[in-house]
């Protein structure tokens, strides 16, 4: 009689164990982590990472974020079926948070370096970024696009941004203060107001920043200080979403609609104040 008693328990230790097993393997299954969101065949959610105040790429009109950069991850969002959310920070912070698997991707004029090689992967380039100086109209504490008309100056740069990697480059400029800037608003602001002496930065944001400055700013004339290219950063080894991008981008460059959406938004963001 005890060794049946003792049989029965077992058997029913072995049925709860197993349904306990199970239960966790399906709850673990049905809960996807976060750089998992936009690997579905179709459906679920695309996040992508921003820092919008870089117009025409991204910026804000009222309390939405918009811009070429957000046209092309609605593109992307709507080829595989997903939702789109937009998830507005600074662009360091967007560069760790896709390293750590927060966001999807990062759209945000980010350029393609061997650094950030090491820490993520990119998509296809699609834009090539000329970088420029700008100056307050009235002082031009630089006259000329060379890295000698650099030294010994007061540079604003954007925080993380490729310009502020190259400047800070003693190779390239070994004489200089760089003064960094969550947005460049405020770099605008403080080079309206002699506190630095020029901000380096893309071409095309630094048109916007000088058609809305009232005629206080304006871009040093010459040649690019550098050229750089804008791809689309995901997590280290997110082949699946990164081919999904590249898919769409192939499409977008091939039928112009990229050069549409700089276009669309060059005009809009010169009436959006940031």
């Amino acid at each position: 009689m005890r060794k049946r008693i003792a049989a029965l328990l077992l058997a029913g230790v072995t049925v709860f164990a197993m349904t306990a097993c199970g239960d966790k393997a399906s709850d673990n299954a049905s809960t996807p982590t976060p750089e998992n969101t936009a690997t579905e065949e179709a459906g679920g959610k695309l996040i992508v990472g921003t820092e919008a105040g870089f117009a025409p790429y991204e910026y804000l009109k009222g309390n939405e974020v918009v811009g070429v950069d957000m046209d092309i991850a609605k593109a992307i969002a709507d080829e595989y079926g997903m939702e789109l959310e937009i998830q507005n920070m600074t662009f360091d912070g967007a560069l760790i948070a896709v390293q750590q698997g927060k966001v999807d991707m990062v759209a945000a004029g980010v350029s393609v370096d061997p650094e950030r090689q090491k820490v993520m992967d990119f998509s296809d380039n699609y834009v090539d970024s000329t970088e420029v100086i700008v100056v307050n109209a009235a002082t031009k504490a630089v006259t000329s696009v060379d890295a000698a008309s650099l030294e010994g100056k007061k540079i604003g740069v954007q925080q993380g941004n490729i310009a502020d990697l190259w400047v800070s480059n003693t190779e390239n400029i070994a004489d200089a203060e760089i003064v960094r800037y969550t947005t460049f608003t405020q770099a605008a602001s403080d080079l309206q107001n002699d506190k630095i002496d020029c901000i380096v930065m893309d071409e095309v944001p630094a048109q916007e920043m000088v058609a809305t400055s009232d005629g206080k700013l304006e871009i040093v004339e010459g040649d690019p200080l550098f050229v750089d290219q804008y791809a689309i950063a995901v997590q280290k080894g997110n082949t699946e979403l990164l081919e999904k991008i590249n898919a769409v981008l192939e499409k977008l460059k091939a039928d112009g609609s990229i050069d549409k959406f700089i276009a669309n938004h060059s005009t809009a963001s010169e009436d959006t104040a940031q």
